[in-house]
């Protein structure tokens, strides 16, 4: 088996995708917890490839870029599509995702006091693109791209448990979404992890605002 460690803050934040993907893949892992204090001292910051973190070692190897090491992770655990299409449109959607995810944190840690509300106003539009996708895969009854899951479902998937911290309702327009993400969540594996001490107590962001 793999010897996978993952370095990062004690949040949830960029890592939580790659967990859920290897909990419901039945692969262990460790955390390698870095402190604010241990990174603002600047060492650790320096020794990364760009300057940030997560981290993650696969035995010898350390990559760094969050959605690198979901994609070599898939590469080697059957999570990107069974074809060059399918696997050109997971990273389509990995892309959408990536978008969304950039907006929330810029909201989230530049502008979350003033920004909030006309951030929330604006997600139909941004969730109505990946309704539609679902719609356009098996009438949204299975996974985003393809037949089984990939890397997409789990970033997809934690994107949108996220926002529905931030909005409850956030959902409540987009039924394919909402059930999407009670299926991948209920899988048994996922919600095993879901409902262990170490998820329930990782803020979701690194300046408690969510």
């Amino acid at each position: 088996m793999p010897e996978y460690t993952i370095i990062y803050f004690n949040v949830r934040g960029r890592c939580e995708a790659m967990r859920m993907l290897l909990a419901d893949q039945g692969l262990d892992w460790k955390e390698d917890v870095v402190t604010f204090d241990a990174w603002f001292q600047g060492d650790l910051k320096r020794d990364t490839v760009f300057g940030q973190l997560p981290a993650f070692k696969d035995g010898d190897v350390t990559l760094y870029q969050s959605n690198a090491i979901l994609r070599h992770l898939a590469r080697n655990h059957g999570l990107y599509g069974k074809t060059p299409c399918e696997a050109t449109k997971i990273d389509m959607v990995n892309d959408g995702v990536e978008d969304l995810r950039v907006k929330y944190l810029r909201m989230i840690y530049q502008n979350y006091d003033n920004g909030k509300d006309d951030y929330i106003k604006a997600l139909p539009t941004e969730l109505g693109h990946f309704e539609r996708l679902l719609a356009a895969n098996n009438g949204g009854k299975g996974f985003v791209v393809g037949d089984q899951i990939s890397f997409v479902d789990y970033n997809l998937v934690d994107l949108l448990r996220t926002h529905l911290v931030l909005a409850p309702d956030c959902l409540s327009g987009f039924p394919l979404l909402s059930a999407y993400v009670s299926r991948i969540s209920s899988r048994p594996k996922i919600e095993a992890f879901l409902n262990t001490d170490a998820h329930k107590s990782r803020p979701i962001n690194g300046n408690g605002k969510q």
